[in-house]
């Protein structure tokens, strides 16, 4: 599988087609991707175990969250009760990574050559996941996709989202610039 240089892709071939599309007089002008933030909510797990369980629960999703993301993952509270759902106040509910730079490149190139290729039954990456702010935001059933997570060592399976933050002003240009970085939209 060859490996996919985003931070590369973007520079030699999104700006200067994105600015012949839509007419960008200045490369400063045209989208970007500003962040990627990675999210798993463990609160379903959790909510009729023991301390010790839920404890290890909360333990694997951190570990399992930061050997994805290659940052230490942050514990996610719940602000008020809600009876229904069955969450008292400060209780945790999952964890959260948010990516930038290097690392947000880094795991784009992981996502888009390794975990995509790798999910069964994948035909590609529905347009309508596309906000009208042009951000992507999409949540995957399982997390041992990614091969930093070790599927021998791993005993809840748990479900994980992200979401990738453009600058884009229009869904049609946020479409556009994730096509052109080489994620695989269905036609």
């Amino acid at each position: 599988m060859a490996k996919i240089d985003v931070k590369e892709k973007y520079i030699k071939t999104a700006v200067p087609q994105m600015m012949q599309l839509f007419g960008y007089k200045n490369k400063m002008a045209v989208p970007g991707i500003l962040k990627v933030v990675l999210n798993s909510g463990f609160g379903k797990l959790i909510a009729e175990k023991g301390g010790d369980e839920q404890k290890k629960i909360i333990e694997e999703a951190k570990e399992a969250l930061t050997l994805i993301s290659g940052q230490k993952a942050a514990l996610t509270i719940a602000k008020k009760s809600i009876a229904g759902f069955k969450v008292r106040e400060g209780s945790p509910q999952g964890v959260k990574v948010t990516l930038r730079g290097q690392r947000m490149y880094d795991f784009l190139e992981r996502l888009l050559s390794i975990v995509f290729p790798r999910m069964r039954d994948f035909k590609g990456l529905d347009p309508s996941l596309v906000d009208e702010k042009g951000s992507l935001s999409m949540g995957m059933k399982e997390h041992t996709f990614f091969p930093e997570v070790p599927v021998e060592k791993v005993k809840t399976s748990l479900g994980l989202e992200f979401t990738v933050v453009t600058n884009a002003k229009t869904k049609k240009e946020g479409l556009e610039l994730l096509k052109l970085l080489g994620f695989p939209f269905k036609v």
